[in-house]
């Protein structure tokens, strides 16, 4: 086959190396050869009739042939008119059809319309039996106004639990308003403690004053009375510091605590990080694999690096959070064990005061032992002590009282602050009765509505002016949801409907002046009222619809017609098929003859293809084309042209 295929090449390229570049010796060969052709013609037993004239002469038969020149066939063409008009066969079609159906259940109680009869729009097709339906309304409507007559009940509860609202917070401010007053006779109360004190420590200080004139003996009573005060008084700094150290300790354990909560979220910030490296581990071990062996990118290997550099930097910034916190549980502790070391030290100076007043108590046993003559003198000054010892409990007893009262203006604050959530609740409740109300109102109502709907569905009417293409149910008939009342069609204006290829629904525009013939010879005219933007799937065509008057409702539905649509023409060339050839570009086009009688190759747009020819547009009102020859030329080559009739 390789064989066959070179001498077919070798044999076509020695054919055109003698038709175009040995011309002139080809001409002088077929030169040489015509005497021959003429013996024969005239050795024929009868004359062959002369051929009809050219309709055009080339001026190249009057004058001298140039040697270069070659010899080709042409026709003169002159532009026509073509694609004015877009021809269709379609049919007609009803502008509307529409089966009306039953939207309820009902027996027919009306008269049945017959086909054929002409309807108005909203003219009654069928009417069915009411039934319990008028009923079922009167029922609906009762609800409603039922519902109705509860909204001011509820209106009324709201109103009233509103309007408890005021007092309630009148009552809240009002015993807010008593704890400050009750807060400040405590502090009062408290401030009269120190005076008491104060009286009941001058009545003690007298009855020194009264030993000291005793004799000798009982002089050693107020040295050791002297050294109890100052073990007393060092008693209260004792306990002062001991409640200063216990207040410390809470602090340290809340710090404690707060210290030991950040450890669970920094070891799951360890854990999570060191999940992170395990990951991105994997994912550089994966990434350099596939890297070594060429299946994946490098920037892939990067990233999965970067991304293991990443997490292990998570771990350590993780793994030293860890550290802080569990420092912060070490000075946490630090802190708490100073604190109870305070409290520790502070009893222990209380013990150390509480023992000196021991050992001064024990003191003044051994001197009272000594002076025990002198005690009735010094009767009056206990009875002062007692006396200031009196005060002091009295005003210890105006203490209490006071947080007495100022528990008291709390709990108050408390009842009132319920008494007011009991209100606020009443209120929420009455709203919550008025929505229901309302409500049940919204509910009343949309059953009046269906209840109403279902009565209007009784009577189907016609949904436009028409015609009735089959009889209304019959009466007496049972209708149910959906059943078929009658069929309605609108045939004024009505529609011609046809199929346009692609290559032609372009040149179809909206509203665009058509016309169509009917199968009994009429003849009737409409417009363009819809050109598809979808073609059909299995023609690959495109429908095109038409408006046409029909008062008289005499063109009836599905009746053929043949369409002609107005379109924009244009003036074209019909040229056989052959004609055309392509330049080097690979533009499409013809070659004609210029008026110097050279070849020239003009670009054409074909418009379209006939089973006479091919009609292009792009050429002049008036050209001669080369039919036969043109591929031997280029533009600009001499020729001869040899005219023949132009097919039209």
């Amino acid at each position: 086959m390789r064989i066959v295929s070179i001498i077919t090449a070798i044999l076509v390229a020695a054919i055109l190396y003698g038709v175009v570049l040995q011309r002139d010796a080809l001409l002088e060969w077929t030169a040489r050869l015509s005497p021959s052709a003429e013996e024969r013609a005239e050795a024929a037993s009868e004359p062959a009739p002369a051929p009809e004239a050219p309709a055009v002469e080339s001026a190249a038969e009057t004058q001298d042939t140039p040697e270069n020149a070659v010899r080709v066939m042409a026709n003169r063409s002159v532009a026509q008119e073509v694609d004015s008009t877009v021809q269709l066969r379609g049919e007609t079609q009803a502008l509307r059809e529409v089966e009306v159906r039953a939207e309820t259940a009902g027996k027919v109680i009306s008269a049945p319309l017959r086909k054929g009869a002409l309807v108005e729009a909203g003219q009654l097709l069928c009417e069915l039996d009411p039934g319990t339906r008028e009923v079922t309304l009167l029922e609906a409507r009762a609800r409603l106004a039922e519902a109705k007559a509860m909204v001011p009940e509820a209106r009324a509860r709201l109103a009233e639990a509103q309007a408890q609202l005021p007092a309630a917070r009148a009552r809240i401010t009002e015993a807010e308003a008593a704890v400050p007053a009750a807060e400040a006779a405590l502090l009062e109360a408290r401030a009269g403690i120190p005076a008491s004190q104060a009286s009941l420590k001058e009545a003690e200080a007298r009855v020194p004053e009264v030993e000291a004139r005793l004799e000798e003996a009982k002089a050693r009573v107020p040295e050791a009375e002297s050294r109890l005060a100052e073990a007393e008084a060092a008693v209260p700094a004792a306990e002062a510091r001991l409640k200063e150290a216990e207040a410390a300790v809470p602090a340290a354990e809340a710090a404690l605590e707060e210290a030991e909560s950040r450890v669970p979220e920094a070891e799951a910030r360890v854990r999570q990080a060191e999940a992170q490296v395990r990951e991105a581990e994997i994912n550089l071990t994966a990434a350099s694999s596939l890297a070594k062996d060429g299946f994946a990118a490098q920037t892939r290997l990067a990233s999965a690096e970067a991304a293991f550099e990443t997490a292990k930097a998570s771990v350590q910034t993780a793994q030293a959070g860890l550290k802080a916190a569990a420092s912060g549980i070490q000075a946490a502790r630090s802190g708490l064990e100073g604190a109870r070391a305070g409290v520790e030290t502070a009893r222990s100076n209380i013990e150390a005061a509480r023992a000196s007043v021991q050992a001064a108590r024990s003191g003044i046993r051994n001197a009272e032992a000594g002076v025990i003559a002198a005690r009735t003198q010094i009767e009056n000054a206990k009875a002062g002590v007692q006396t200031a010892q009196s005060q002091v409990e009295g005003a210890r007893a105006r203490v209490s009282t006071a947080l007495s009262n100022v528990e008291g203006a709390k709990a108050a604050v408390i009842s009132a602050n319920s008494q007011l959530e009991g209100a606020q609740a009443g209120v929420q409740s009455a709203k919550t009765g008025e929505e229901s109300a309302l409500s049940a109102i919204q509910s009343a109502e949309a059953a009046v509505a269906a209840a109403q709907k279902d009565i209007d569905r009784l009577s189907i009417t016609a949904p436009f002016a028409g015609l009735l293409e089959t009889d209304t149910a019959e009466l007496g008939a049972l209708m149910q949801p959906a059943s078929a009342c009658a069929t309605v069609i609108q045939l004024d204006p009505v529609k011609i409907v046809a199929y346009v290829p692609e290559t032609s629904v372009s040149r179809i525009d909206l509203g665009a002046q058509a016309g169509a013939r009917l199968a009994d010879g009429r003849e009737i005219a409409g417009d363009v009222s819809f050109v598809s933007r979808s073609a059909d799937p299995a023609t690959r065509t495109f429908r095109v619809e038409l408006e046409v008057p029909n008062p008289e409702l005499t063109i009836r539905d599905g009746q053929t017609a043949d369409i002609l649509i107005e379109a924009e023409g244009a003036k074209g060339h019909l040229v056989a098929q052959s004609t055309l050839t392509l330049n080097d570009e690979g533009a499409l086009g013809v070659r004609i003859v210029t008026e110097d009688e050279t070849a020239k190759f003009v670009p054409v747009t074909i418009l379209r293809d006939t089973r006479e020819g091919v009609w292009v547009t792009g050429l002049p009102d008036t050209v001669d084309v080369i039919v036969l020859g043109q591929e031997y030329v280029t533009d600009g080559v001499p020729v001869v042209p040899s005219f023949e009739e132009v097919i039209q």
